[in-house]
Order: C-alpha cells, then structure tokens, then sequence
C-alpha cells in the first residue's frame, strides 16, 4: 500500500538522519527489487511508441536539428558503446544521446502528461534511461524496470509538491525521477541513488520563465537537460562524489528558498517495499499537438464546429468565454495577461500555450494538425484574429476543484464555454477530459499509439523501419542484453541533412 511521507524544513541542528529524508526515501523505491505488472509493461510500450513518433515528427524542427548537432560532436564514452540518435545511425555519449532525443520527444508539446498540484510530462524520463540502457548494453525487462521508476517518481512528486506557485519550473520534479530510474535500470544500490538524485535536484531547479510570455525553444530544451544532469549525476555518485544534504529539507534547501518556505508541509506518496509501482497507469497522452489543458478545448472546439458551424465566422459572434480551471486560466488562458497570447506573429512555443489561440483555429478548422495548425499563415488569418481577439477565459471554483481531484473519476481539465452571438443568441457546452483520455469519448489504446506514430512517421520514415521498429518494441520484455538499439529509428534517406546544421562552439 502507498505510504504518504510528511516533508518539512529542518534546521542543521535538528540532523535528521539520512533515512528520513525524501531523497533516500526515493532512493530506497528505485533500489527496491520489485518486478512490473503486465499492464504497466504493456503502458511502458505505448509510451516508447509514442515518444518515438513524436521525436520523428520534429527531427527537421530547429531546436532538434541544433542539439542533434551539439550530441553528434560527442562520441561514445569509454564506459559504454554510446548511445543512438533519433533519426541517424551513429552513436555518442549517453548523456548527449539523452539531450538530442530529449528535445526531439518535447518539442511539439505532443507526448504523454500528467497534472496533480503540479504538472509534467512523464515521458521525459524515456531519453535519458533509454540512453543509459543503450551504452551498457540492458535488457528490455531492465529498460521497463527503469521506466516504471521514472513515471513512479515523478507522478507521486507531481501529486504532492507544486512547484508553479513558485515560478520554478516543472522539470525540477524530472530530474530526481530520471535519476531514479537509471539508478533501477543500473541495479544500484541505495547509496549511490541517494547521492544521485540529490545532485539531480540540485542541477535541475530554474525559473518558469522559460513558459511564460514570448516562449522560447529553450522550452523544448529544459526536459532535455534535466535528463542530461541526471545521466551526469549518476555517473559523479557512482564514483563515490555526494551531493547537497538535505537537499529538500535542508535550511538552505530547495523547500526552504524555493519552494513553500521554512513552514512547508508536504505529504508525498511512495510505493512501500515489495509494492509494484503503477504511476504510468495515471498519465494520459495527447491525440493534439498543444499543452495538455488544450486537449479537451480542441475536442469541444471540433463538436461545436459541427454542430453549430454558423460560431466559426467572426461576424457571427460578439463573445467567447471560457470557464475553466485555475490553472488553465492563468498559465495558458486570458488570465496570464501575456499580450503574446494574442499576436498573430507569436512563436509556435507561445501559440501552443495560449487556449485563446488554440480554441479558435479548432472551432474554425473543425480539426487540430501538428504543424499546419501553427504555421504563420494560419495564425495570422483575418477572421482568425478577429474572433481569436473574442476569446476570454476566467477562473470557474468548481472547474478548479475538479482539476485539482484526487478522485480519477471527477478529476477534469476541461470547462464549460459561452459563444454570444451577435443576434442575442447564447450557445453553451462543456467537456470534462480529452477523447483521448482513459475516461473520454475514444480512449488512446495500442491501436491509437500505433496510429499516431504511423501518422507522424509517414513520409519521414521508410514503411519498412516503421515495421521494423513497431515488432521490435511490441517485444520489448523479449529484447536480450544489447538488443536495445532496435528502439531507434532511422529516418528514410534525405530527410535529414547533417551538413545544414548550425555551427557553434563544439
């Protein structure tokens, strides 16, 4: 049964011994033995599916072409074979395999998610301890142990600690999972976790800036580095190097200076010993290339465009309001007062977290695409701005609570919404969660993974590596020792054109 653990500030002469604090508490789950359920394997599969086709789908984009650069002037290290790019056929360091494929899995906002006090992306643990698993040569059956972990982690430190209140970024929540997982998937022991996932923490904490107003591919790059740390930080603690302690708890911690100050008070869930850890069971991935509060808005916005089409034309319509929750009203609705928000020449990053944006294309499409949804022309449309500069949101008490709901059952990232149109007519709907999700219209089984991943692979990847690829990771418990390089993909000949990348200091 999980066991809440209560996490306070402690002053340095209050000592609290090493086994009372979060990370060796951490540390202790990820070095727990324990195997993994046949569901939780079969999940585990679906999301290395589904970073793989969102990681194929942006191989041409910018920010992947750059880092894909910066990994490949980093060949395999002495400990390993190195690791496999995205897309290519060579090997490098572990660690810049992890970044590469980190930015490649998040740059289109495409993956998995999951949204307790704070929010994440848990298939970003995916790069990193795949990476690792590739230089050392792991089996599948170690990959999947050490994904389990990862999603564990990072779920149950999503469910207790919020990190956005604080203006911190969420993938300090990544770096400690990932470096749990690796330390699951190497077989180290407790120590040596400990020290890892202190030093990942430490490494891994920064500003939310990075997601607020003019968004920058830097986005893209935070969960990437956060992998990237923990790789570097496992690799300091397996020499015997520590790391800050306590690092949460500590006077001078994370908690204490970043977090809920010297009076915190957390109670984090984690799986007791011999407990199979089950988190990948509670996240969800996205049918739409958007940040995960937009999921439900472009189902409703595509409902609304059939059966009332008469909202689609600005002229129609005086107002758009939407009632959602806190969160999304503040971080990607009206209520960030983010001007940007609303500009037709807005970057990617920036349209993808704005509902305003998001709600209108969708309501006028009657669809959502990865790439045509966000490309200049269509966000600088003149009916589009018109009726996008319609579109408000505002904070709905019980839409929060719901978000905010332990219980799956009610837990909702939706709203309800009012089109006014312009004759005095009012049209009113609402939506709880995404098709997509476990709950909604069409929930996202194997088939849809698989889908997708042939949606976005096509014309990109050759139909014989997308059936190669698709058998290997099906087998993924079967893969012996070394077989781990079959999780790659290459992309068909032409599509990637190594010679036209940026140049920079390596």
């Amino acid at each position: 049964m999980v066991k809440e653990h209560h996490v306070r500030v402690y002053k340095s002469e209050e000592n609290l011994p090493r086994e009372d604090q979060l990370a060796y508490k951490i540390a202790q789950v990820a070095a727990d033995p324990v195997g993994v359920s046949d569901d939780v394997t079969d999940m585990v599969i679906n999301r290395v599916i589904d970073n793989a086709s969102v990681a194929i789908a942006s191989l041409n984009r910018a920010p992947i072409i750059a880092a894909r650069a910066q990994a490949l002037t980093h060949g395999p290290s002495t400990g390993g074979k190195g690791s496999r790019v995205f897309g290519i056929e060579e090997r490098v360091a572990p660690e810049w395999a992890a970044w590469a494929n980190g930015v490649a899995v998040r740059e289109l906002d495409y993956h998995d998610t999951f949204l307790a006090a704070e929010y994440s992306h848990p298939g970003d643990n995916i790069p990193p301890i795949l990476a690792v698993a590739q230089h050392v040569g792991s089996s599948g059956y170690d990959l999947i142990r050490g994904i389990a972990t990862g999603y564990e982690i990072q779920v149950n430190l999503v469910k207790a600690i919020c990190l956005h209140k604080h203006k911190i970024d969420h993938v300090a929540h990544l770096g400690p999972s990932a470096a749990a997982g690796i330390g699951t998937l190497l077989g180290l022991d407790v120590e040596t976790i400990f020290q890892s996932v202190g030093q990942a923490l430490h490494t891994t904490t920064a500003t939310r800036q990075s997601r607020k107003g003019e968004i920058s591919t830097w986005k893209a790059h935070a969960p990437a580095f956060a992998g990237k740390m923990a790789i570097e930080s496992a690799d300091r603690a397996m020499r015997g190097q520590t790391s800050p302690v306590p690092i949460y708890e500590g006077e001078d911690g994370v908690i204490a200076w970043m977090l809920d100050g010297p009076d915190a008070s957390y109670m984090v869930p984690l799986p007791t010993p011999g407990e199979a850890k089950r988190a990948i069971l509670d996240t969800y991935t996205k049918e739409h290339s958007a940040e995960y509060q937009a999921q439900a808005w472009i189902d409703l916005a595509r409902k609304l465009h059939r059966e009332h089409p008469e909202v689609t034309d600005s002229a129609n319509v005086k107002s758009v309001l939407i009632k959602t929750s806190h969160h999304t009203h503040y971080v990607i609705g009206s209520g960030a007062n983010d001007p940007q928000k609303y500009s037709p020449t807005a970057s990617r990053e920036t349209l993808d977290h704005s509902i305003p944006y998001i709600f209108t294309v969708a309501l006028q499409d009657g669809a959502w695409h990865h790439v045509d949804s966000y490309s200049p022309e269509r966000a600088a449309r003149q009916d589009t701005v018109e009726l996008w500069h319609k579109v408000t949101t505002v904070e709905d008490p019980e839409w929060t609570r719901r978000y905010h709901s332990l219980d799956i059952a009610e837990k909702a990232f939706g709203g309800s919404v009012e089109i006014t149109l312009k004759d005095g007519t009012v049209i009113t709907d609402q939506i709880a969660v995404a098709d997509a999700h476990p709950l909604g219209a069409r929930p996202f089984a194997r088939g849809q993974y698989i889908n997708k991943f042939r949606t976005l692979a096509a014309g990109l990847v050759e139909e014989a590596e997308v059936e190669r690829f698709l058998a290997a990771v099906e087998r993924l418990p079967q893969l012996a020792a070394g077989e781990l390089d079959q999780l790659n993909i290459t992309a068909a000949p032409g599509v990637i054109d190594l010679a036209a990348a940026p140049k920079g200091l390596f």
